[in-house]
């Protein structure tokens, strides 16, 4: 079993003590420094760039299928 990560240790420490207070609070920081008008064009951006991350995993998943089966090896 690998060992984890100080990414993957922060994220396990820190967010199950996250609340709805803190939340809140990190939301209205968010507002103070990108504006109201900007929240929009950031969650669209962020929608996107996981839409786009899903689709790369499914053809990443499906290239590597193909391959299992055979069907993506090219003869020299």
């Amino acid at each position: 079993m690998p060992g984890l990560g100080l990414p993957e240790v922060l994220a396990l420490v820190l967010l199950p003590t996250l609340g709805v207070t803190e939340l809140l609070i990190i939301f209205l920081i968010i507002v103070v420094i990108f504006g109201a008008s900007k929240l929009p064009q950031l969650g669209r951006g962020l929608g996107e760039g996981i839409s786009n991350f899903k689709k790369g995993l499914k053809t990443k998943e499906a290239e590597e299928e193909r391959l299992e089966e055979g069907e993506g090896v090219q003869p020299k």
